[in-house]
This record gives C-alpha cells, sequence and structure tokens, in this order.
C-alpha cells in the first residue's frame, strides 16, 4: 500500500508498506531513484517478511531535498522514519546510494538486525563522476511529452542491457511531472549532484566497526555499455577491512541490471540471507 506520511521530526515521505509476519525490511533506493526501483525485492519479500520501500527526500512523491542534502541527512531521515514507524530490529537493503545511507544509519542504530548492501557503500574513486554525471542531464532537460521521456529513457537504459517492460514504464512515468507545458523530472539536478558528492565523504573506518555480523554484500561486475563496473572489487577492501565478517557475493550482471531487471539468482540469495538465523 502507498501512503504519504509525516514523520516524528516533521518531514513528508512517500512510503510503500506492504505486509509480512517474520520483521521489516526496509528497502532504500539508488541515486536518482524512487520506491519503484526496489519493486523486484520488495514483490519477492513480502508476504513473509513486511517491506517498506520509500521514496527519499527530493526524489518521487516525497517533500523536496534541503539544501544541505547529503547521504547523511538521508541517513537522518530513514532513522526518522524508524521511529517514526516504532520499527524494532529493522533489517535494512540499500542499493546504490541508498548502501551509503543505510551502513551509516546502521553505525547509529545498534539494533539493526541485518544489513544488506546492493552494490552501495564503495569507496568511490574520480571516474565515478565520468559514469554518472552524464546519466543526470535528463534531470535538467524540458520533454515535450511524458512519452518523449519514456522513449528518451528507454533508449539510454536499453544500451546498458535493461530489458524495457511495464515495470520499467512506469518507473519511468512515475520519475516526470508536467510543469507548465513541458514534462520535466522531479528531482532537481543541482541537489542529486550534491548527493552524489557527499559519496566522496563516506569513511569506511567510521562506519565499518558498528555494522552488525550479519551484513551482506552484494557486487556487481558487469561493465555498463563500453563503461566499466560502477564500482569493482577493490572499492570495498575499505569496509570489508572495516567490518571483516561481511559476507560478499558477486553477480555478473552491471549495477543497473541489479534493480531493472528481475534478478532471480540474487534474490534467492538475499532470501537465503535473511532467513539465516541471527550470529
Amino acid at each position: 500500500m502507498e501512503k504519504q506520511i509525516i514523520t516524528n521530526k516533521g518531514k513528508s515521505l512517500h512510503i510503500c508498506d506492504t505486509p509480512g509476519d517474520e520483521g521489516t525490511v526496509i528497502a532504500v533506493h539508488g541515486l536518482t531513484g524512487h520506491h519503484k526501483q526496489m519493486q523486484y525485492y520488495q514483490r519477492k519479500l513480502s508476504g513473509r517478511y513486511r517491506v517498506i520501500s520509500y521514496d527519499m527526500r527530493g526524489r518521487g512523491q516525497s517533500e523536496d531535498a534541503p539544501p544541505d542534502t547529503s547521504i547523511f541527512t538521508h541517513a537522518d531521515d530513514l532513522l526518522d522514519l524508524i521511529e517514526t514507524m516504532g520499527i524494532e530490529r529493522p533489517m535494512l537493503m540499500g542499493y546504490s546510494m541508498g548502501g551509503y545511507v543505510c551502513a551509516l544509519a546502521t553505525s547509529r542504530r545498534p539494533d539493526v538486525s541485518k544489513l544488506l548492501l546492493l552494490d552501495g557503500a564503495g569507496q568511490p574513486e574520480a571516474y565515478q563522476r565520468d559514469l554518472i554525471l552524464p546519466s543526470l542531464e535528463r534531470l535538467r532537460t524540458s520533454f515535450d511529452s511524458e512519452a518523449d521521456y519514456t522513449a528518451r529513457t528507454k533508449e539510454l537504459y536499453e544500451r546498458l542491457n535493461i530489458r524495457w517492460n511495464k515495470d520499467m514504464e512506469t518507473i519511468a512515468r512515475y520519475e516526470i511531472e508536467k510543469r507548465g507545458s513541458t514534462w520535466e523530472h522531479r528531482s532537481d539536478y543541482h541537489r542529486i549532484l550534491q548527493d552524489f558528492e557527499s559519496f566522496y565523504a563516506f569513511d569506511p573506518a567510521e562506519v565499518g566497526p558498528f555494522l552488525p555480523r550479519n551484513t551482506l554484500l552484494v557486487i556487481v561486475e558487469g561493465a555498463m555499455g563500453s563503461n566499466p563496473s560502477l564500482f569493482h572489487q577493490g572499492s570495498y577492501r575499505p569496509i570489508q577491512d572495516a567490518s571483516p565478517s561481511i559476507q560478499t557475493v558477486t553477480t555478473p550482471v552491471n549495477h543497473y541490471e541489479l534493480v531493472f531487471n528481475e534478478q532471480p539468482e540474487v534474490l534467492a540469495v538475499v532470501e537465503r540471507f535473511l532467513a539465516k538465523e541471527e550470529s
């Protein structure tokens, strides 16, 4: 069920809350995403687990991002959401930027029972700017119609090996809104860019020691078109060194395929990890 909530700290967040009896998983999307980006994971886990996905501020139907937006303010929002909804021993699952957000929130909340990082919380390098910044241009482009935006988005994602289907069409249309006579992305380019730059302020040495023993890191190895993977094995060495108990699995798909194409093998790994007895 989708709904708008006002948190204890007065933030307006749009959430999708599906039922389950074996604990609560909170799914946190990536840089330019929104809650629908996590839909394959939510569908798979719902029924067994209560799954809550949400639009981070500055995305989808949540309120605008603040002037000081960063992975750190988003971690504050995640903690605020947990408190507002009265969730005890949450399991956090973060994709890409959501991995940083979940790791930061977990380091400040000892009762997080499990942490799942979907190709997130790696040590960024300079080359990530070359991969990410061009993709942000659509955030400051005006489009003639929803169909115009989805057609251009389809072309972009198909070059990244994404299968375009009804789910992708829904994801794309949720990202934009009509402003005057044109259609524009709901997110502000400059604040999304600010969020991205905050990745470089993430310090694994400060966060890693506070992550739970039940932490799983999924590393993707697939290239993105003619470009390398967004992160590589070495990107995760700092967080692994700081938290040696992290369990790691790899997958040959690329960063975007991890959420935009359904991944039965990864979903099975996630299910086994969540079902495993806590250590």
